[in-house]
């Protein structure tokens, strides 16, 4: 395992920054404390520091010692409206929030990687180290896009990172094409009439409405779409009525629906439409149907994601990289980045985690045994992007 001996001998002060990251969560676009903690250590590596993109984002800029092309290594920073499980010294001083999907070493990573980098800058170009808020829900990657992150640093190639538990920590796992589902959103609103619970036949039971139209969703995937696609239809809220005895006079439903394909994007949000008109007719109630396309689907461009194989295996040798894994039906706003410029996404192995701390779990933590290896791989990755001694390429 060739990880860069100077990070390595950081490794204690790398976890010391991750720890204070996950004592101090915070939410979209709220990342205020978190913004000026990786500002003030950017400024105390020598580096150029833009501050402000999309509210809260963070961009350093690292010059090489040659001209060369940009390059651009993006951790996300916020952290979920979660109310942490566990007990450690440095869990959650906030309630409500938590670090539950791993960006507190995400960050920790990236400014391990940019201290290095800073020191050397051993490479042919300039590297942006991006530091991204609001990537759970809000689209913080779609902000930073269009407040001007390619047309401010002109980068040629971007490439994100995730921790994965399940992958053996030592791995790291990418492909070429579609790599994260796309993520959408729906909410349901039925208006019935509200009635006795003793007295069912005088009003129109939106709560049996919804309870069908729970089933109903679920045909989707099994009847409409081709069963070589994937796709998941979830509904993950229902909210109606106050008591026992009352039958309310509204029910709603919420739930996201998860695709890699646009053509089977449109055909579920058409669905949805189709059965929710159907159920109300079918009860004689009244309901809307809000349906919004969050984030689109993650998809790696083939040279980019060769590249990430590359630097992947001088760190760890090709025999703990995975050029083909399974796509995750989970979602990343990385994909606005991804639509914006060239670039690859790469999951790094995190372990099987403790017992219940898999992502957006309350118990889960980051697994601090491999933040200096994500850190090497930054490393690695510029070097390969960006050669010594060769300018005239993008290409290792």
């Amino acid at each position: 395992m060739a990880l860069i001996p100077e990070i390595v001998a950081r490794d204690a002060e790398i976890r010391q920054w991750r720890r204070h990251l996950h004592a101090h969560p915070e939410t979209a676009f709220e990342e205020v404390g978190t913004s000026a903690f990786v500002t003030a250590k950017l400024r105390e590596f020598g580096i150029e520091v833009h501050h402000g993109l999309a509210g809260t984002g963070v961009v350093g800029v690292i010059e090489g010692r040659v001209d060369g092309p940009w390059l651009g290594l993006r951790a996300d920073i916020d952290a979920l409206d979660l109310q942490e499980g566990n007990d450690f010294d440095h869990r959650s001083r906030h309630a409500g929030k938590m670090h539950a999907c791993g960006h507190d070493g995400h960050t920790a990573m990236l400014l391990g990687a940019a201290r290095h980098l800073a020191e050397t800058r051993d490479f042919a170009g300039t590297v942006a180290v991006i530091f991204q808020p609001a990537e759970e829900n809000e689209g913080g990657g779609r902000a930073m896009v269009e407040d001007g992150l390619f047309e401010r640093f002109p980068i040629a190639s971007v490439y994100g990172m995730h921790n994965w538990p399940g992958l053996k920590a030592g791995r790291f796992a990418v492909r070429a094409g579609p790599v994260m589902a796309a993520y959408d959103i729906f909410e349901i609103q039925l208006d019935g009439l509200g009635a006795h619970a003793a007295m069912p036949h005088l009003g129109r039971d939106a709560i049996v409405a919804a309870a069908h139209l729970v089933t109903l969703l679920q045909t989707i995937a099994a009847r409409s779409v081709d069963p070589l696609e994937a796709v998941v239809v979830s509904v993950t809220q229902i909210h109606g009525g106050d008591t026992w005895n009352v039958l309310p006079q509204q029910a709603v439903l919420r739930g996201t629906v998860r695709t890699f394909l646009p053509e089977v994007q449109d055909l579920v949000e058409r669905r949805i439409g189709e059965i929710v008109q159907g159920v109300a007719g079918s009860f004689g109630i009244e309901a809307r149907l809000r349906y919004e396309r969050r984030y689109p689907s993650t998809i790696n461009a083939p040279e980019p994601a060769r590249i990430a194989g590359v630097a992947a295996a001088g760190v760890v040798g090709p025999d703990n990289v995975e050029l083909d894994p399974r796509p995750a039906m989970g979602s990343e706003d990385f994909a606005f980045l991804l639509q914006a410029c060239d670039g690859a996404y790469i999951w790094l192995g995190s372990g099987p985690g403790r017992a219940g701390g898999l992502l957006h779990n309350p118990g889960y933590d980051f697994n601090d045994e491999v933040l200096t290896l994500g850190a090497s791989y930054w490393v690695h990755l510029a070097h390969t992007v960006l050669p010594l001694g060769d300018t005239s390429s993008n290409s290792p």
